[in-house]
């Protein structure tokens, strides 16, 4: 067995469609980034990459991104781990963020990920926490998200 963890961060910006976990969240703001900011998919994209040993998503994928789904990317990393002989068993993710809330779509979230991994949605574990007020991301300013995942070799 293998594990890897990842960790995203990014700035909010008014401009932006809210994403997270591959679902759009009606919210005032969206994220900053060169793709659609998705800070979960991008935490467990790096995890991912760090359990199997290939970088993280900027060596992997290239940087400047402009435009793409976050889920697109990680829709390309079930056959690229297979080819190692490797397979995501479990993902347990955390999303720090002051607002908004988020957990009426934690059952969209799992499902959009364990879809894509070819992964059943009782392997996805996703939580949400505030910063209570601290720091940017209590202030509003931003939106983190940290996940641990777990690779069997076949």
């Amino acid at each position: 067995m293998r594990v890897g963890i990842g960790f995203d961060m990014h700035q909010v910006s008014k401009n932006r469609e809210l994403i997270l976990g591959g679902v759009k969240i009606q919210n005032d703001y969206g994220l900053s980034g060169d793709s659609d900011g998705d800070v979960l998919i991008h935490s467990v994209i790096d995890a991912i990459l760090g359990a199997a040993n290939m970088g993280d998503i900027g060596s992997f994928f290239g940087v400047g991104l402009m435009g793409v789904k976050s889920l697109d990317l990680l829709k390309k990393l079930p056959d690229e781990i297979q080819n190692l002989g490797l397979s995501v068993s479990n993902i347990d993710s955390t999303v720090v963020a002051q607002t908004p809330a988020l957990s009426s779509f934690r059952t969209q979230m799992r499902e959009s990920m364990a879809k894509l991994l070819h992964i059943d949605q009782s392997r996805v574990s996703i939580k949400f926490t505030t910063p209570k007020g601290l720091g940017p991301l209590g202030a509003s300013e931003g939106i983190a998200a940290l996940s641990v995942v777990l690779l069997e070799e076949k």
